[in-house]
């Protein structure tokens, strides 16, 4: 780009990006300051010489200074200003049209992010201006910004302050905005919105800016993998929640590596991947449905039960309702529900239960199990090859370090708690926990044991600490769960 020479005031002419006048063509010389003074003093000198002034001359002289007390009055000294050879009117000083250049430059720099200079050829010469007649130089400023061709007036996009595009008109960026978001709308939808900060402003901004509306479109519908996490729920399985987030088995656990995928408890937090878009789209429909409504309950206390003990006396029916609600949507998942209005369509029956007031005692069992310990499971329930031979194996092996807490996977009584003997000899140092209902629970190979048989234990109340006393190949609980006498599959009791 062509830099701008201001050339210094000579000869009453001026130029930015122009070259000199060649040195032989002659240079027209403005009247220079106080001329029309100096006239009248050598009028004055005249009047004082001894010999007579020539009454032509006199007559002459007296016609110039008539002329010239009436320019003074209706005309100004000035220099007119010219841009690539384009008239832009007359300013009372040189420096008047190179601060305007100045604040052109300033201006489009900060747009463009370089240091500019304007291209065009700038003269300015010097002339009589009928006075009121100088141009206004915020007017020269906005012609001369107009010209430069590296930057457009137009609507410019923003995205939480980061410039995307811009185009001439605002119509076609608002309808791009409405396709980011019509893959979310259905026929029920009310609203829609973009939830990132999006601004349309008209303003300058650099021609080389993305001007291609769909290619905004694509930018703004593009998806990007953020990593969330995820608490456990009871009832959750490791491959279920990989499937659940489009996620193979191996990818999920390339994500959590610390994770035993067989042992999940409640409340332990997985790191997910979540497909999000460039910029979310929030929605809000309003759906109509029927919803059952639960019976209402009226309880008859009873001081003779535990409580959560309870007897149904009459079952009760759930009722019908219609429900119209406003459901909001965040890239198509929902977020929240908020009922509209409710109407009845079937009145539910009341449910009437005995229901036990006697406070439960600290090891009462409550009717599940929890894990005993946390660790990888080196061996399953059923058959299995191990010292050479093919054996039942009618529990949990988990390995854990020595001396870890083995807990009461529920509350009840200990049967038995020491060194096995007999045909139980292989479980070392064991305890035994009846829960009631048939159900009874072994821990077995212990280091040691902490409790002694008619103990009554609470669920997670710690029983022994772990080892590999009896037939063992390392530190580990061997965890059992029968019922009715029967040995069975612990995972389908454990939560």
């Amino acid at each position: 780009m062509e830099e701008i020479i201001r050339a210094p005031e000579a000869a009453g002419t001026g130029s930015c990006g122009a070259q000199p006048a060649p040195a032989e063509e002659p240079v027209k010389q403005p009247p220079g300051p106080g001329w029309l003074e100096k006239l009248r003093q050598g009028l004055s000198g005249q009047e004082r010489t001894t010999s007579p002034l020539p009454p032509a001359l006199f007559l002459a002289l007296s016609a110039v200074v008539g002329a010239a007390g009436i320019v003074g009055t209706v005309y100004q000294p000035s220099y007119t200003v010219t841009a690539d050879g384009v008239p832009l009117g007359a300013v009372s000083a040189p420096q008047v049209i190179e601060s305007v250049i100045d604040r052109v430059e300033e201006r489009a720099s900060s747009i463009l992010g370089y240091d500019y200079r304007l291209s065009q050829e700038i003269h300015w010469e010097f002339a009589l201006t009928q006075r009121g007649g100088l141009a206004d130089p915020a007017g020269m400023e906005d012609y001369l910004f107009a010209q430069i061709g590296e930057i457009m007036d137009g609507y410019v996009l923003r995205v939480n302050g980061e410039l995307i595009g811009a185009a001439q008109e605002e119509a076609p960026l608002i309808s791009m905005l409405d396709q980011v978001m019509e893959p979310y709308e259905t026929e029920n939808t009310v609203s829609a919105r973009l939830l990132a900060g999006v601004s349309i402003t008209q303003e300058y901004a650099p021609a080389g800016v993305n001007q291609d509306v769909e290619e905004m479109r694509t930018l703004l519908s593009a998806n990007s993998t953020e990593e969330t996490t995820y608490a456990v729920q009871a009832g959750d399985t490791f491959m279920a929640l990989a499937f659940d987030n489009g996620l193979g088995v191996e990818e999920l656990e390339a994500l959590n590596p610390d994770i035993d995928i067989d042992v999940l408890y409640v409340g332990q937090e997985l790191v997910m991947q979540e497909e999000v878009p460039f910029v979310s789209v929030e929605t809000v429909d309003r759906v109509t449905y029927q919803e059952s409504v639960d019976p209402p309950v009226e309880k008859i206390p009873d001081d003779n039960r535990y409580e959560d003990e309870i007897e149904v006396v009459e079952p009760g029916s759930p009722g019908e309702a219609l429900v119209t609600a406003d459901v909001t949507y965040v890239n198509g998942r929902e977020q929240s529900r908020t009922e509209v209005t409710r109407e009845v369509l079937v009145e539910p029956v009341t449910r009437v239960v005995i229901a036990g007031t006697k406070e439960r005692p600290f090891w009462y069992p409550k009717g599940y199990f929890i894990w005993p310990v946390h660790g990888v499971i080196t061996s399953r329930f059923g058959y299995r090859n191990i010292f050479g031979s093919t054996s039942y194996h009618g529990g949990l092996d988990i390995a854990v370090p020595y001396g870890a807490s083995v807990l009461a996977a529920d509350g009840g009584t200990v049967m038995f708690a020491g060194t096995a003997t007999g045909a139980n000899w292989s479980y070392g140092n064991l305890v035994i926990i009846d829960h009631g209902n048939g159900k009874v629970t072994y821990y077995g190979h212990n280091s040691s044991v902490l409790v002694s048989a008619g103990d009554h234990v609470a669920q997670g109340q710690a029983i022994a600490r772990a080892g590999s006393t009896g037939r063992s190949t390392g530190n580990h609980c061997h965890f059992e769960v029968r019922a009715g006498g029967i040995r069975v599959n612990p995972m389908d009791y454990l939560s």
